[in-house]
């Protein structure tokens, strides 16, 4: 990779092996992405073509792969794979060709890892799963159906105890689902037509609460995410220059837009999975690389960090970044590239600051105002100067200069709007960022 764009993320590891095969679709050799943590360690997984890759990333200075898995079926035919673990164990799914439900124990990483159960007992083919912890149940989504449910009593044995196209009347209403978010026996259903919010505490008596499918920017209703208050949830569609939807679904019969917001890259810049931590929405946005939200002003939510994992012009197939993992008690981010394969990303926001942004910056006055000049600070233990850069909320640079001796005066140019930016530093290969007010 060559040097990549970024802001407010570090690069501490990067892993792609060039001889696993692309699909035949989207020249993708790599799917899904997760984490795990036990014993004080951590674990980054991600999906090929080939099978399941686990990886020890807990000393980053000498993160490798430890184990792999084959997938049931393997190749240039293979898009999707996607993963969740539960009480110790990783469940795999495909969305291609003859496949399976694999387990696979993790409970004796590093050093162990056992495949547990592969079979095609209870599906052959999945898009997704989605694991509700409270209830011990794994969603199914798509594949060769629309939904069904596995009880994971026995996480080592799973047992399926709902399909929904034959178990619930209502379900003709929804039909297939491409993804799913479940909390305490609630779920929130993309079918691709819109949203879907269905309680399944009662499998005898399942309920649909609500539905949203008229509504801004709308295309292929593909993921979302529910932030930890249960207030907002975050929305995204597969589809081309549409942005990300943040909905109030506090009351699921009058689910409410509330803002709308994207990278603003390009005009095909495309959304495909996001997972909120805390007030961060951490998305994986195809070409554009992972970006980093700042929700809690809901009405208008700022970008507070991005990395492009991907070289590849926007264009109007499916490339880039895949998926992203925020969980890490490192606060380390896990990011996959379709193309380009694993990233571990170091996040300097509220949420991660490094040691650079630690030591003191600053920028006076603040708020300021266009056309006036500012004075610049940084300390810090490194030789050499440091360059910084007025970035928008795009990520865009408006401006930029040099700090030889800790401390320098710039003019702010006098065509710049009013609104937030950016003061990124960079000395050392060390990089943090301060927000900035620009008011008249």
């Amino acid at each position: 990779m060559g040097a990549q764009e970024s802001l407010n993320c570090d690069l501490l590891y990067h892993w792609n092996d060039e001889e696993i095969p692309g699909s035949a679709f989207y020249n993708n050799a790599y799917n899904e992405i997760w984490g795990y943590t036990a014993d004080g360690r951590e674990y980054a997984i991600i999906g090929s073509t080939m099978g399941t890759h686990i990886f020890d990333i807990t000393d980053i200075d000498n993160a490798e792969e430890i184990h792999f898995f084959e997938g049931e079926v393997t190749g240039v035919n293979i898009v999707h794979r996607d993963f969740h673990d539960y009480a110790g164990y990783l469940y795999v799914v495909c969305d291609e060709g003859s496949s399976s439900l694999q387990v696979i124990d993790l409970n004796g990483l590093p050093d162990v890892a056992t495949m547990v159960y592969d079979s095609a007992d209870i599906l052959i083919r999945s898009h997704n799963i989605f694991i509700d912890e409270s209830k011990a149940m794994m969603y199914v989504c798509g594949g060769e159906d629309a939904l069904r449910l596995v009880s994971l009593e026995n996480p080592a044995a799973p047992v399926e105890v709902l399909d929904c196209n034959d178990d619930v009347p209502a379900w003709s209403t929804i039909g297939y689902l491409h993804d799913i978010y479940v909390k305490d026996g609630i779920a929130y259903c993309n079918n691709g037509d819109g949203l879907f919010i269905v309680d399944f505490n009662d499998l005898s008596d399942v309920q649909v609460l609500g539905s949203l499918t008229d509504y801004s920017d709308s295309g292929y209703n593909h993921s979302g995410w529910l932030h930890e208050d249960g207030q907002y949830y975050a929305l995204a569609d597969e589809t081309h220059g549409m942005r990300i939807k943040l909905l109030d679904v506090s009351d699921p019969t009058d689910i409410t837009e509330v803002s709308l917001f994207g990278s603003g890259v390009h005009s095909n810049s495309i959304a495909h999975n996001l997972i909120f931590e805390g007030d961060i929405l951490h998305v994986s946005y195809y070409y554009d690389g992972y970006y980093a939200f700042d929700i809690s002003d809901p009405e208008n939510p700022e970008i507070v960090a991005f990395y492009d994992t991907s070289e590849i012009p926007n264009g109007t197939s499916y490339k880039g970044a895949w998926g992203v993992y925020p969980f890490l008690p490192s606060g380390r981010i896990l990011v996959s590239d379709m193309q380009e394969g694993l990233f571990v990303l170091g996040l300097d926001t509220p949420n991660g600051v490094s040691e650079f942004a630690a030591v003191n910056q600053g920028v006076f006055p603040n708020p300021a105002e266009a056309g006036s000049s500012i004075q610049i600070h940084t300390k810090h233990n490194s030789q050499g100067s440091t360059t910084f850069a007025l970035l928008n909320t795009m990520g865009n640079q408006v401006f930029s200069g040099q700090i030889e001796s800790g401390s320098s005066e710039a003019k702010l140019p006098s065509s710049l709007s009013t609104g937030l930016y950016f003061i990124q530093y960079q000395n050392a290969g060390k990089t943090i960022t301060e927000r900035i007010l620009i008011q008249q």
